[in-house]
C-alpha cells in the first residue's frame, strides 16, 4: 500500500483514556500546521460505526469468534475509505485502537489463536502498520472504574467483561510492546490530562 502521510495509533485498556489523548494530540498538531485525521476503530466510517454499535451493545450475545470477524470487517472498510485515503493525501492520521487491540483483546483476552489474528490483520489491513503506536498503560481496576464513572448505562459489553479479562488484556499489551520497542511506546495513563499528553507529545515529536 502506498503510504505518504503518518499513521500513529493510540491503544491501551479501558478507560486508559485514549479518546481524549487522541483528540488533544490531533488539536496540538493542527496547532502547529499539519493536517490531521483523527479516527478510530471499531468505527471511522458509517458500515463501521455501525459494526461498533453491535459489538458494544450489552444486548448481544457475541461469541469470541464472531466478535474477532466483525472487528476485521470493520477495519477493513474503515482502512479502504478513510484511513489509507487520508494517508495518500499527505495526512497524518491519529487513529484511537486498531490491529494491536485485536491482539490483545482477542488474542490475550479472548484466548483466539494469536497466529490467526495477525492472519487477518495483515489481509484486513493490506499490510498497513502504524509507525508509530502509543499504549497508555493502566492497572485494569483504575481503568474500569474511570470508564465506567463515565457511563450513563453502568458499562458497555466489553466493559463489563470482568477484571480478569482486562488483566489479560493488559499483559497483552505489555507483550506486544516487548515484541516491537521501537514501534510501541508504552506510557503511564496515571496524572492529569495534560501530564500525560506531555509525555504522548514527547513520543510523536
Amino acid at each position: 500500500m502506498s503510504r505518504q502521510g503518518i499513521f500513529i495509533t493510540l491503544e491501551g485498556p479501558d478507560g486508559c483514556g485514549k479518546s481524549t489523548q487522541a483528540k488533544m494530540l490531533a488539536q496540538k498538531l493542527v496547532s502547529l500546521g499539519y493536517r490531521a485525521l483523527h479516527t478510530r476503530e471499531p468505527g471511522g466510517t458509517y458500515f463501521a460505526e455501525g459494526v461498533r454499535r453491535i459489538l458494544l451493545d450489552t444486548k448481544h450475545q457475541i461469541t469470541a469468534l464472531a466478535e474477532l470477524f466483525l472487528y476485521e470487517a470493520s477495519r477493513a472498510q474503515h482502512v479502504a475509505e478513510a484511513v489509507e485515503p487520508a494517508l495518500k493525501l499527505k495526512k497524518i492520521v491519529i487513529c484511537e485502537r486498531y490491529i494491536d487491540a485485536t491482539l490483545a483483546y482477542q488474542g490475550y483476552g479472548r484466548k483466539l489463536d494469536k497466529k490467526m489474528i495477525q492472519s487477518l490483520n495483515q489481509i484486513a489491513t493490506g499490510g498497513l502498520k502504524p509507525q508509530l503506536t502509543i499504549v497508555l498503560d493502566i492497572d485494569p481496576k483504575a481503568g474500569l472504574t474511570r470508564a465506567l464513572k463515565n457511563s450513563s448505562r453502568g458499562g458497555d459489553r466489553l466493559e463489563r467483561a470482568g477484571v480478569a479479562f482486562h488483566q489479560r488484556v493488559r499483559a497483552g499489551y505489555k507483550a506486544i510492546a516487548k515484541l516491537e520497542p521501537k514501534r510501541i511506546r508504552l506510557i503511564s495513563a496515571l496524572g492529569e490530562q495534560q501530564q500525560v499528553h506531555d509525555r504522548v507529545w514527547r513520543a510523536v515529536r
